[in-house]
């Protein structure tokens, strides 16, 4: 059985269905911004896409623990045994 490959297009689609109320309430939306529907979709959906990205890979820390971890950062301390070990064992499995 033959396969046939298309080009990749440089553009991407995603479709979606709706109830009609939402549909209703999007179109009203468009209509005020003045955007075409595929630019106001696009920027709501990215602007959804990155808060929620940035609430996931963001970690917020308290006063307190940021102090203690720029604290620990700035000490000159040599490695003691324990890291020393473990940085030995993860040359071991990363280098195999």
């Amino acid at each position: 059985m033959a396969t046939t490959t298309l080009p990749k297009s440089k553009n991407g689609n995603i479709h979606i269905r709706i109830s009609a109320d939402a549909k209703e309430i999007i179109e009203k939306a468009v209509v005020v911004s003045g955007q075409s529907l595929t630019d106001f979709a696009t920027r709501s959906l990215l602007s959804s896409a990155n808060a929620l990205l940035e609430r996931e890979y963001t970690t917020t820390l308290s006063n307190r623990d940021r102090d203690r971890l720029l604290s620990l950062l700035d000490n000159d301390i040599e490695p003691n045994d324990g890291l020393r070990e473990a940085a030995e064992i993860h040359k071991k499995l990363i280098t195999k």
